[in-house]
């Protein structure tokens, strides 16, 4: 059985030795939104996240809603356990997979069967498998003879394909999802969103952000909206897209 708990999560981000006139560019440069506490005037402290609370089990297919700023990815680094949070608890049971950089571990002078055990084990994989599905991702990026190939001739959708292909072989307890996956043309790209339908649909938990509300509403039954870096509603996914969209917005 999958399991998040989020206990009074929180993120801070310290900038030292900021001058006064830099004090914008440093701020943007996190694009974390949140608060700026700027009680001393040679630091700033960037909250993105503030006391976060959450209990995803299994079944749950969450959709994270929030402006530009909110906190939304901040909250999708913790999750995937990229980024440990400086306040509360984090406890995570079942592999996570956190498809928020799927080229991200890619090795460019490394050739493209080198690339599929290399991106494997930096999932946390194991040889086992890795070696169970690699014909598959092989086949699945139809990348044919290139795989003998260095990554750093391919084209870039080349790399998408290849990167998606791994990314998407291996079942985890729990998917973290930045924006919906797709890769190459349109035939690939059908064939790209069966794949990650039926991955989700294998998947204890599933949390994801998107722009895309009619993604959202197919995709998800859970909505979590955040402002400021805290999280205002938790609950109907309808209820809390309607939240978002409303006038007012969400209060803090």
């Amino acid at each position: 059985m999958a399991r998040l708990l989020l206990e009074h999560v929180g993120v801070d981000f310290l900038v030292r030795d900021v001058h006064q006139r830099t004090l914008v560019s440093s701020a943007r440069s996190f694009a974390t939104g949140g608060l700026i506490d700027m009680t001393n005037r040679r630091k700033i402290c960037i909250n993105a996240l503030r006391d976060i609370n959450l209990d995803l089990r299994n079944g749950d297919r969450v959709g994270l809603i929030g402006h530009n700023g909110a906190g939304k990815t901040t909250l999708l680094k913790v999750l995937s356990g990229i980024l440990p949070p400086t306040a509360g608890r984090l406890y995570v049971e079942g592999r996570t997979a956190g498809l928020l950089s799927i080229q991200l571990g890619l090795d460019t002078r490394a050739s493209g069967y080198e690339n599929i055990i290399i991106r494997a084990r930096y999932m946390g994989v194991s040889e086992e498998d890795i070696q169970v599905r690699f014909d598959d991702i092989c086949t699945f990026s139809e990348l044919g003879e290139y795989l003998h190939l260095p990554l750093k001739t391919y084209s870039s959708g080349m790399r998408v394909r290849l990167a998606f292909a791994i990314a998407t072989a291996f079942d985890p307890d729990i998917l973290i999802l930045d924006e919906w996956l797709s890769a190459g043309d349109a035939t690939f790209r059908d064939k790209a969103s069966e794949r990650m339908k039926n991955l989700v649909a294998q998947t204890g938990i599933f949390v994801m952000a998107t722009h895309q509300v009619g993604l959202m509403k197919e995709m998800c039954n859970r909505g979590v909206v955040l402002k400021k870096g805290q999280i205002v509603f938790d609950g109907d996914l309808d209820e809390a897209l309607a939240i978002h969209a409303s006038p007012e917005g969400p209060s803090v």
